[in-house]
């Protein structure tokens, strides 16, 4: 079974006249400044790695266009479950670059306050649900809370994202099952990146990629260019529709590429060559949409060095306060944890106590 990719944005920044949508202006710039501030970020943070200065990180590089077209699409009101390359839709919807960066050090202003390694962002005031190490796990629990909006007529949608090396867990199998018998208004987002890891899509399934999977079970199912803006959004948009109207859910698999290492402890040097790499640089999301907003007379050179000196001078700052940040209190650990702190915890904190004194 092979499907055909949903494209409307060429490589030359030219839209197609196939795309019967509309975004307005505000949307695409805005949408072009997340995956700029975005890619910003993740490279500080792969340096601060490499100068210890944190302990981890992960890239969305070559991706963003996945993350900020789609949140883009969405309503405040939609629940959200990233995996740990969509740091972007925490930005789009209000996340501060300081916060991200206070998660990265889990330091005391870490919201999470450090029980979490870094990248593991999240937000209960903006509707997205903590990223967790698992892989898969939370797409039975998107299904679960697509289902509970259903059952309680709610006007929102969950949206899971996951790259396709994820459809290979169970969680995946159980989670599209559920959504589609119990009609759960559920959007499946699989970041196709070409790789898990290490493991390269030809290697994990014999099927055309992860679409026919939803197709088998009973899934509304769309393929889409996760490079082009306009096409993600679009098919976003109409997955949230369809949820909406009671129809079920929709599996969208967005065929991309990790420009990247697959975190700060992978080299890609040893699995793939860098002639693939290069074939998809023009297929740069920010490119391409960069492309099309300056042929609008929509962005221009000036526009885009004030915006790069804007976004630096904010996440200096930002990095600035972070490494001066103390680590979070000790009896952290286990506040909030538990409803009542279990006395053997009590007596170890103590006896720390009087050791560090």
């Amino acid at each position: 079974m092979h499907m055909d990719t949903i494209s409307y944005l060429d490589l030359e920044g030219n839209l197609s006249k196939n795309f019967q949508g509309q975004i307005e202006p505000e949307i695409l710039l805005k949408g072009y400044h997340t995956m700029a501030l975005t890619r910003h970020i993740d490279a500080r943070m792969i340096t601060l790695q490499r100068q210890s200065a944190i302990t981890f990180a992960m890239s969305s590089l070559g991706e963003e266009a996945c993350s900020v077209a789609s949140a883009a699409a969405l309503q405040p009101q939609d629940w959200m479950y990233p995996q740990y390359r969509e740091a972007a839709i925490f930005f789009w919807r209000g996340g501060t670059p300081g916060q991200y960066i206070h998660q990265m050090f889990c330091n005391e202003k870490d919201t999470f306050h450090g029980r979490q390694m870094p990248n593991h962002f999240g937000s209960r005031e903006l509707n997205i649900v903590q990223v967790s190490s698992p892989i898969g796990t939370k797409i039975p629990h998107a299904a679960g809370c697509g289902y509970a909006m259903r059952m309680q007529k709610e006007n929102a949608t969950a949206i899971c994202y996951f790259g396709e090396g994820a459809t290979s867990e169970g969680d995946f199998h159980v989670g599209l099952n559920f959504a589609a018998v119990r009609k759960s208004q559920t959007i499946f987002f699989c970041r196709n990146n070409g790789y898990a890891i290490s493991t390269p899509c030809k290697e994990q399934f014999a099927s055309d990629g992860v679409a026919p999977k939803g197709i088998g079970y009973g899934v509304e199912t769309l393929r889409v260019d996760g490079n082009d803006f306009f096409a993600v959004y679009d098919v976003v948009s109409k997955a949230r529709a369809h949820c909406i109207e009671g129809k079920g859910p929709v599996l969208i698999e967005a065929m991309t590429y990790r420009m990247g290492a697959h975190s700060s402890s992978d080299d890609p040097s040893v699995y793939r060559n860098e002639d693939e790499v290069k074939s998809w640089e023009p297929k740069d999301p920010i490119l391409r949409l960069g492309l099309y907003l300056k042929k609008q007379k929509l962005w221009s050179l000036d526009q885009e060095k004030k915006m790069l000196e804007s976004i630096t001078k904010q996440v200096d700052a930002a990095i600035s306060e972070a490494k001066i940040c103390a680590k979070p209190a000790l009896r952290s650990l286990f506040e909030n944890v538990y409803f009542e702190i279990p006395t053997k915890l009590e007596r170890q904190f103590e006896q720390r106590l009087q050791e560090k004194s």
